[in-house]
């Protein structure tokens, strides 16, 4: 009679996956901006970066705040997405140019190979939370999702007690 459901337990942000993929884009970006600093790189590299990282930080208030929970009139899942997908393109833009002064300065070699990585761990993040609202919308919808543990489940469906016996 009672229509109440299970409450779910959340994670704490910092304890996430989301919120460790962010900790590590913040981290890397941090990074290959101060490498560009050093190495007197042109300013759009620096501008770019620190741009990207102020997102991130933005981001990253949002979510230990809780600030999506309370503001639901915007879609915080997407605009994520599209943030990880945007910071993406400038980040391999910036890596691709900064990688191409190996020669002559090689910080700046390292501040865009270490673009290079937030760009990937952007993919990751943009994976990771792709992942979440597909399963918030299955979850939604109703629709049941048959998991599968492992393929070796699948070779032997008749395991345990009662099961027939396989040949040897």
């Amino acid at each position: 009679m009672d229509n109440v459901q299970p409450k779910i337990k959340h994670r704490p942000f910092c304890f996430s996956v989301k919120g460790h993929v962010k900790m590590l884009r913040l981290a890397l970006t941090v990074t290959s901006m101060t490498f560009f600093i050093i190495a007197q790189a042109p300013e759009p590299y620096i501008v770019i970066t620190g741009f990207e990282v102020t997102v991130i930080l933005f981001f990253i208030l949002l979510y230990v705040l809780r600030l999506d929970r309370l503001m639901k009139w915007l879609f915080w899942p997407l605009l994520d997405l599209t943030n990880s997908i945007i910071t993406a393109v400038f980040l391999s833009v910036v890596a691709i140019l900064a990688m191409q002064e190996k020669k002559r300065r090689h910080l700046l070699y390292v501040g865009g190979s270490l673009c290079l990585t937030a760009v990937i761990v952007c993919c990751i993040d943009a994976f990771v939370v792709t992942t979440k609202m597909r399963t918030n919308l299955k979850r939604f919808l109703g629709v049941e999702v048959e998991r599968k543990l492992s393929p070796a489940k699948d070779a032997y469906p008749e395991t345990g007690p009662d099961a027939p016996q396989r040949p040897a």
